[in-house]
């Protein structure tokens, strides 16, 4: 039985978090072929002032201007965005 658990910052959408919920149990469906009654997802949202990264809250760098893209935009968790494939048009 997968077990996926997500923690992620406060901020989206209950229908955000549905549609994430969705994609993941889709996405161990087709990988595993785990039945999907047998998925479980797990989403564990953080307040900003509870998620640091180098000693610096997300609450505190939004304060001094240098927070992450907002949530409207496609997030990488921290790490650079995966270089656009050829023929994508990004």
């Amino acid at each position: 039985m997968p077990f996926i658990d997500v923690t992620l910052g406060t901020g989206r959408s209950p229908e955000q978090v549905r549609a994430l919920i969705h994609e993941l149990t889709e996405a161990a469906h087709r990988a595993v072929g785990a039945p999907v009654a047998n998925i479980r997802v797990v989403i564990r949202e953080v307040a900003p002032q509870h998620w640091a990264a180098g000693d610096v809250t997300t609450a505190e760098r939004a304060a001094d201007g240098t927070a992450p893209p907002s949530n409207s935009q496609q997030s990488t968790g921290g790490r650079p965005p995966a270089p656009a494939q050829e023929g994508s048009g990004t």
